[in-house]
């Protein structure tokens, strides 16, 4: 991969001891591998540095390290490792001439990865020919360690960027330097964080800072915030896409037993294939990823093939055999207002008792009880009799669905075990189960007591 006397040069370093070949970077010291720069992290309840002379004992080629006083080598030495990988990331992304494509929104920006991702497998003729971040490690260490991990067998690279305050994606669209950025949308995720959702906006906005001159915004026509990031992109090259306003990439469907039959247009013209996802929100997310394949010159074959072989992403709206005959559908990755909304108007549609089990939303600050009371709401709203929570906050939900806390059809509880027990005696055929909420609060839990697979049930 690397030198370390070339690194050293890259980063501004001391090199302590031998010059040296590193293949990989790491940050963990329980998975330190052999030929390994391992890099010394400290944070407020740890520090890496404490594992630095284990790493070489491992196998690790080097460290890199803030303290001088170290006695591991070879060693790298620096004032500030966070900074110095980033560096270090800056200079080996540098090095590849490919496209890469930058991907923010409050929510969906996940599965946008991943279904762009499968779009260029299709056009590249491999899957690993795509360099993409791995779950969600899109912030100011996860996206270094990912684009230190771009290799010359990569044709593109597709990286979800993070944000949870003004500035950080400002921070990693600069050491990324995409050719193509997109926005998927700008919801309430993070409120808590930046105060308002038009901070949330200025915060996604970033992402275009880092763009090439030669590259490409793709902008989500029907958000709110839509006008004012093109203003960010004056004498950029815009693709827009979206299903209320005209855009670039738009598209009508047809859901059907769990998928969607599509048509989609494109400045190509049109083509139709299956989605096999749940939800409206999804159709936006496919248009996303169409928008980027478009912006990249990929053809519409390339995004309908990619776009049917394209399957469920775990914890996000998956379908599972429930107990009793039952269907489970597990959207536990993670929650906010937005995504919520989008999941209950997933249940909405199925025919049948709907069951919907909460957990709370985190990261939300003073509107948290309001905007978890606004999801009861919208869930009363939108047809659902039954609603069942756990959390501190969630009871904002119960609050917002009935009129008082005695209503049996909306029921909060202080433990998993007890709300699965509530709801365990109403599953049956015809029953369908929706769990979700943030990912501090394990809904996932819930989800493998009341499912088949891990109850001996066989299917």
């Amino acid at each position: 991969m690397m030198q370390l006397y070339e690194a050293a040069n890259a980063i501004h370093a001391r090199l302590f001891g031998l010059d040296a070949e590193f293949i990989s970077v790491g940050t963990d010291s329980r998975n330190v591998s052999k030929g390994q720069l391992f890099v010394a992290l400290k944070g407020e309840h740890f520090d890496g540095h404490d594992y630095a002379e284990q790493a070489i004992a491992q196998g690790a080629a080097a460290v890199l390290v803030s303290n001088p006083n170290l006695r591991s080598e070879p060693a790298l030495v620096v004032e500030d490792t966070y900074q110095a990988l980033a560096e270090l990331a800056t200079y080996w992304r540098a090095k590849f001439a490919i496209p890469l494509i930058a991907v923010t929104g409050s929510s969906g920006k996940t599965t946008v990865k991943e279904m762009i991702t499968a779009i260029l497998a299709e056009k590249a003729g491999s899957a690993d020919a795509i360099h993409a971040t791995v779950g969600n490690l899109n912030n100011h260490i996860g996206l270094p360690l990912t684009l230190l991990k771009l290799r010359a067998t990569h044709q593109f690279s597709v990286l979800e960027m993070g944000m949870s305050h003004l500035g950080e994606i400002d921070y990693l669209t600069h050491i990324a330097k995409p050719t193509v950025a997109l926005i998927n949308n700008a919801g309430t995720a993070h409120i808590g964080e930046v105060g308002s959702r038009d901070n949330i906006a200025k915060a996604k906005g970033e992402i275009f800072a880092g763009l090439s001159d030669d590259g490409v915004a793709v902008i989500n026509a029907d958000d709110a915030y839509a006008g004012y990031w093109k203003t960010l992109n004056a004498g950029k090259k815009i693709v827009t896409f979206g299903q209320k306003y005209q855009a670039d990439v738009s598209a009508t469907y047809e859901a059907q037993d769990g998928s969607s039959h599509v048509h989609l247009t494109t400045p190509q013209g049109d083509i139709d294939f299956k989605l096999n996802m749940l939800g409206a929100h999804n159709i936006g997310n496919a248009l996303a990823a169409s928008a980027v394949a478009i912006a990249l010159g990929v053809s519409n074959a390339d995004i309908a093939r990619g776009l049917s072989h394209f399957g469920e992403i775990k914890g996000r709206l998956q379908r599972k055999p429930g107990l009793n005959g039952a269907l489970v559908i597990d959207d536990t990755y993670n929650a906010n207002p937005d995504s919520m909304k989008a999941a209950i108007d997933v249940l909405a549609k199925f025919p049948g008792k709907k069951i919907l089990v909460l957990g709370d939303m985190g990261e939300l600050g003073e509107e948290a009880e309001n905007l978890h009371a606004e999801i009861g709401a919208y869930a009363k709203a939108a047809g659902l009799t039954s609603v069942y929570c756990l959390g501190e906050l969630s009871v904002e939900i119960v609050r917002g669905f009935a009129a008082n806390l005695e209503d049996t059809d909306a029921a909060h509880f202080a433990t998993a075990e007890a709300l699965v027990a509530a709801v365990k005696p109403i599953l049956s055929s015809g029953v369908t189960v929706l769990v979700k909420g943030s990912r501090f609060m394990r809904m996932e839990r819930v989800v493998a007591l009341i499912t088949a697979e891990k109850n001996g049930e066989k299917h």
